[in-house]
């Protein structure tokens, strides 16, 4: 169980919640999300852009969201934000694992990993490059394409994950440019596939 020191680290929280992972390798998983507030990568395309200044939301701590998660026994539990790590997510980590959880991560690559993950979905950005330290530790390659530019970008972070790393172009939400883009790309590259945001299109959250 958590350790008695843990109960005073706490964390920004944005929204936690129990539902279906919509988007990437896991997509249709019964999943718990943990979103943490704060980011400095700032895409135009985010649809969470509340979650960008962290000192707007309040803080939670690691045995509460422990046992939030715990209580509904997910398949998953997904620790996004935001940039979650912008945070030391070490302690976050140690707890959901306690209860025996498999804990994902879903990052930009922006910052230093911290923490132990089952899983990272590494969705890196132009306006921020990932650090290089993360590349090795890649399961999920998920690169977000509005132009034929960001092909070139994909390519680039193709080259630098392991070769056993699953890799997805998701189009740009609402975007019937980008949907074609991604979908000629792909039938001529095999190596990549498609990510939709499918909890977008059920009107999940």
């Amino acid at each position: 169980m958590p350790s008695i020191e843990q109960t005073i680290v706490t964390y920004p929280i944005v929204e936690s919640f129990h539902s279906v992972q919509g988007e990437g390798y896991w997509t249709g998983t019964n999943a718990f999300f943990i979103r943490l507030a704060g980011c400095d990568v700032h895409c135009p395309w985010c649809d969470t852009k509340l979650s960008w200044k962290a000192s707007r939301h309040p803080q939670q701590s690691v045995i509460e969201l422990g046992k939030l998660a715990a209580s509904v026994n997910p398949a998953i539990v997904v620790v996004t934000g935001g940039e979650p790590l912008m945070h030391d997510l070490t302690a976050l980590t140690e707890t959901l694992r306690a209860h025996s959880l498999h804990v994902n991560l879903e990052t930009s690559g922006a910052h230093p990993l911290s923490g132990q993950f089952d899983w990272i979905t590494l969705s890196p950005k132009t306006f921020l490059p990932p650090e290089a330290s993360i590349y090795p530790h890649v399961n999920e390659l998920k690169v977000v394409i509005a132009n034929p530019k960001d092909l070139e970008w994909a390519t680039l972070q193709q080259s630098l994950v392991p070769e056993s790393a699953f890799k997805y172009l998701q189009p740009e939400w609402n975007s019937r440019q980008s949907q074609k883009l991604v979908f000629d790309y792909v039938l001529q590259h095999p190596e990549w596939r498609i990510s939709l945001q499918t909890h977008k299109f059920l009107g999940i959250q």
